[in-house]
């Protein structure tokens, strides 16, 4: 039953998105609105306003549209109103025409589309009303990406789950945070990644896929100049002599690559992780890297991935799906667990690279989603690979330092207290002088 356990949430936390989750919500939203809009009998949008949290403004104000050379909030929510078809969730933007989206980009251009910020308790909504021909259509999207809570047609609601709990429109069994964060432990994790888990036989498809697509979208970044190019320049340092290109290397190159072509649009689909495309890429990539670098066969990796995959889910789930600090450092964690496993480490060594990464990149903060998040992700797997090997060796920040404490889940608390209340030194300072007594991890 346990086992089954992980599976769900793996399913529920990890799915197919294309481009930027937050433009993808904008563009899911506006969708459903714009569907609404045409079942009222309009057949032209003329209108549309947005309403959404201010993390959601601020992931989705710089992020490049899949397929196009637009970027930002506007452009996702106007392409989602002329042409989306809800029922392709967060990759609706693929699916839209190409004259479409130009009709759409004319809307933003004529200043017919407007983002205002919403004064809601929700780190997550989004409210799209789009009007035409003396008509309108509204949807708000609440709490996950793709949890459409209502639906309204000229005023009359036709959809309204204001009340319900948050379902997936897919069909997929959702759990919730509060149900993860009581279940996972970065002991059950291990337990079950290393001694459960049957990696080549058991139904982690989703696993697979995150390795596949997640592969494909690393290839496409490193095909051509998307954004800053992190992984490219990153490459080419090593072509010159300036870098060595070795496993930590090769892993920051492989996964700030799907953050280039991510960030920039790049018409390729992502299995994000948490909510968050690049999440799924920082999670995954870098342990596929250093598995291969090490030449590790398949069932080792994908035990590896599946660990690096939860322990991400596992913060995430008290961390909030979105914040003020930078999810890099939540994946990355992750990340350095899968590559300390990889590299021979045990429970106590993975634990030890966990405290050894909150003692690092705690404090990075998230100012939206856009081309140099891939800067970022390079930043993180390098410290991830760092805290792995230190944390091989047992080598550990200590309780004694800021705010880790002796026992892992403690410090991920910690972690997690400063997405849900900031980083102010008050914040700061309570965590370190309220530490809990001396405890096994």
């Amino acid at each position: 039953m346990e086992k089954n356990m992980f599976i769900r949430i793996l399913n529920s936390e990890m799915e197919l998105a294309t481009g930027c989750t937050e433009p993808g919500a904008v563009a899911l939203t506006a969708a459903e609105a714009g569907c609404a809009l045409r079942r009222a009998g309009a057949n032209t949008v003329e209108e549309v306003l947005v309403s959404a949290s201010v993390n959601i403004i601020k992931n989705a104000m710089s992020a490049g549209i899949p397929g196009t050379s637009y970027e930002g909030m506007d452009y996702a929510a106007a392409i989602g109103a002329v042409g989306g078809e809800p029922v392709h969730l967060l990759e609706v933007m693929n699916y839209v025409a190409p004259e479409q989206v130009e009709q759409a980009a004319a809307l933003v251009k004529a200043g017919k589309v407007k983002v205002e910020v919403a004064q809601v308790p929700q780190k997550l909504y989004v409210d799209v009303t789009v009007k035409g021909e003396g008509h309108t259509g509204r949807a708000v999207v609440r709490d996950l990406h793709t949890n459409v809570v209502l639906v309204q047609q000229d005023g009359e609601t036709t959809l309204d789950k204001t009340n319900a709990a948050a379902q997936s429109p897919d069909g997929r069994d959702l759990v919730p945070p509060e149900e993860i964060a009581a279940f996972l432990t970065v002991k059950s994790i291990w337990d079950y990644c290393t001694e459960e888990l049957d990696p080549l036989h058991d139904p982690i498809d989703i696993i697979r896929s995150a390795v596949k697509v997640n592969t494909a979208i690393s290839e496409e970044g490193l095909s051509k100049e998307y954004g800053l190019a992190i992984g490219r320049n990153l490459e080419l340092n090593c072509r010159k002599g300036l870098m060595t290109r070795d496993l930590t290397t090769n892993a920051m190159i492989i996964a700030s690559a799907g953050a280039d072509a991510r960030m920039a649009g790049a018409p390729v689909s992502v299995v994000a992780n948490s909510g968050s495309g690049n999440q799924g890429i920082t999670a995954t990539m870098p342990v596929v890297a250093a598995a291969r670098w090490l030449d590790i066969d398949e069932e080792k990796m994908l035990r590896a991935v599946t660990l690096s995959n939860l322990i991400a889910i596992r913060i995430k789930s008290k961390f909030g799906r979105l914040s003020n600090l930078c999810g890099a450092t939540v994946a990355g964690t992750g990340a350095a667990c899968g590559i300390t496993y990889l590299l021979g480490g045990g429970y106590h060594e993975i634990c030890c690279a966990i405290q050894n990464m909150v003692g690092n990149v705690t404090g990075m903060v998230c100012d939206g989603a856009k081309a140099d998040c891939a800067l970022k992700i390079s930043t993180c797997v390098n410290a991830a690979c760092q805290a792995a090997a230190m944390g091989t060796r047992g080598i550990r920040v200590q309780s004694t330092d800021g705010i880790i404490e002796d026992n892992v889940e403690y410090t991920l608390d910690n972690f997690a207290t400063l997405s849900t209340h900031g980083t102010s030194d008050k914040v700061i300072l309570d965590l370190m002088l309220n530490k809990h007594l001396p405890e096994a991890e």
